[in-house]
């Protein structure tokens, strides 16, 4: 495992590799975040909401526990979050 901080450790996760392939979990508090992938990227909301803004999207949408997103490899892409939200990452 290793322990990842991004944002002046307002967006922490551990990463780890598995039968399922590389992964990683984690929690961002409060606040506006941009994100690089390198590979495609499905995120799972664990609990709590982000609000997303894809370069593909029209406008920012909010997805909030259980729901998922994908974001294609070599993009950038927003979060806005408004509450400490928890999150499952798998990369391909």
């Amino acid at each position: 495992m290793e322990v990842n901080h991004y944002f002046d450790d307002q967006v922490l996760s551990l990463s780890f590799e598995n039968s399922n392939g590389l992964s990683s979990v984690g929690v961002m508090e409060p606040g506006n975040y941009e994100f690089s992938t390198s590979q495609n990227e499905r995120m799972v909301i664990i609990s709590g909401a982000l609000l997303v803004q894809r370069e593909d999207d029209l406008e920012p949408l909010l997805y909030s526990d259980g729901e998922e997103f994908h974001v294609r490899n070599d993009q950038t892409f927003n979060v806005e979050v408004t509450e400490p939200t928890a999150y499952l990452c798998e990369y391909s």
